[in-house]
């Protein structure tokens, strides 16, 4: 199926590794342009080296913290002037620290807020004007299915992402007339090192072993097994297509049945 974005300028954001990572390969393979950040530049350099020699496409790699106003300006403008415009934007950030209430201030609910919504609506903000222009955009923000089912030892990625959701759903409202779709991607447990460090938490909590963790894991989801982070990008990499410009405002969960609720 040809997605329709062969030579559409992508930004995809933590993007040096994980679920980001392979988001962006997809793009790339789809003929897009991408372009990856993250804070570390060895970590992102080795990423881009990697992805053009596996897709042969462009790929530009831009050291950034979501979380720095100024870095995420520097960037969109970098973009920009490079390339003339931004056709796509995936919303990536890593996630909170795992723990409970009573692990966590009034100050680690900030830093969350900031690393995962705040740096969303930031990056919309300075994108949006140039898909206007353009009358087509397509904005994705990667989620977790904590926003659906709220996972226990996840309270500060349980809060700041379900905000990411209502941001996205009244946005999409407001930019559809330009063509611009906003929609959510919500993954469930991938085999990623989110989900490994997870697991050592789970571990060094007394708990249960590294291998308990996952046996736990699989025994929720029906599909019985995690994803991949393969799997999820080509759900992205659909958002993000021509075909699917009558979609917005949607959260759609790429999680093997994880979560039991109806909506």
């Amino acid at each position: 199926m040809d997605l329709g974005i062969k030579d559409k300028v992508a930004f995809v954001t933590a993007s040096s590794k994980g679920l980001g990572k392979a988001v962006a390969s997809q793009l790339s393979a789809e003929g897009a342009k991408a372009i990856i950040c993250a804070r570390n530049k060895e970590h992102l350099t080795r990423t881009r080296d990697e992805i053009e020699h596996k897709t042969g496409g462009v790929v530009k790699a831009i050291p950034a913290d979501v979380t720095n106003n100024e870095q995420i300006t520097k960037a969109i403008n970098e973009i920009v002037q490079e390339f003339g415009t931004l056709d796509i934007l995936v919303c990536n950030a890593g996630g909170p620290p795992a723990g409970m209430f009573e692990d966590f201030a009034i100050n680690d609910y900030r830093k969350a807020l900031e690393l995962n919504l705040l740096s969303t609506i930031t990056l919309c903000y300075e994108v949006i004007p140039h898909m206007k222009k353009q009358h087509w955009g397509r904005i994705i923000n990667i989620t977790s299915v904590s926003v659906k089912q709220p996972i226990d030892n996840l309270i500060l990625s349980n809060t700041s992402r379900t905000g990411v959701i209502g941001f996205s759903k009244s946005l999409s409202n407001q930019v559809a007339k330009y063509g611009i779709t906003v929609n959510a991607v919500c993954p469930g447990y991938t085999k990623t090192q989110r989900v490994e460090n997870l697991a050592k938490v789970f571990e060094e909590s007394g708990k249960g072993s590294i291998e308990d963790f996952y046996r736990n894991i699989e025994s929720t989801i029906p599909m019985g097994r995690l994803g991949s982070p393969e799997e999820f990008a080509y759900a992205v990499a659909f958002l993000a297509s021509e075909g699917a410009g009558y979609i917005t405002g949607t959260a759609l969960q790429v999680d093997g049945g994880f979560v039991k609720g109806l909506f």
